[in-house]
């Protein structure tokens, strides 16, 4: 129990360092950080502990609003997804929503999996789903590692369509609101993004039965 609580103390230490380290270079960081946020970007991101969405990204606090799950999956069922998505796009106002996968994703390597973890299960379905859409694509290739791959990156493109068939980024382009959608995935291996070129700005761009009528 000591040792938990010493880990625990070693985070608020850590945390006063770092205050005192940003007002010695940045004054009135904290001053002008609580008066207000306006980010340009929502992330929509793995809840994985290596993807740090600010730090990959080069943005201070303020810059980006962030939304993490297990595999970035955006399902219309999720309550706490949408609420984010809506606050980002009419309140914040964002630009750009970035939906961001990784390479080696625990989520998508258990969806391919058969194995039985409990109640994640039915989360893991949505990316089930995915696979079962591309199935084909996955029969030719033998690797593990490849199929994971390949499962990661269209994950992020179903994701990716499925903040485009929301209600929410509909009526926002049907108000002229300027706003792009783009999927993106990260490597562990060496830190760097890859833009998967998915990127939507219109309702042009989503497939006619989703195209809602919001006059």
């Amino acid at each position: 129990m000591k040792n938990k609580m010493n880990d625990i103390n070693q985070l608020l230490k850590n945390n006063r360092n770092w205050s005192e380290s940003v007002k010695k270079e940045q004054p009135d960081f904290f001053n002008d950080l609580s008066k207000q946020q306006s980010p340009k970007y929502l992330w929509i991101g793995c809840a994985d502990s290596r993807v740090p969405a600010n730090q990959i990204t080069g943005l201070a606090p303020g810059e980006v609003f962030v939304h993490r799950n297990i595999a970035n999956v955006v399902s219309r069922n999720d309550f706490n997804c949408l609420s984010v998505l809506q606050y980002a796009v009419e309140v914040l106002k964002v630009e750009h929503i970035i939906v961001c996968g990784h390479y080696g994703c625990g989520g998508v390597i258990a969806a391919l999996s058969r194995q039985k973890l409990g109640f994640i299960d039915n989360w893991l379905s949505n990316i089930k789903d995915v696979f079962l859409k591309h199935e084909m694509k996955f029969k030719p290739i033998e690797s593990e590692q490849q199929r994971s791959d390949l499962l990661c990156e269209l994950n992020v493109m179903e994701q990716v369509s499925n903040v485009c068939k929301t209600t929410i980024v509909q009526e926002a382009w049907e108000r002229g609101q300027k706003l792009s959608v783009h999927g993106w995935i990260y490597s562990l291996q060496d830190g760097l993004l890859k833009d998967l070129n998915v990127t939507f700005e219109s309702p042009q761009q989503v497939t006619d039965i989703y195209q809602y009528d919001c006059d």
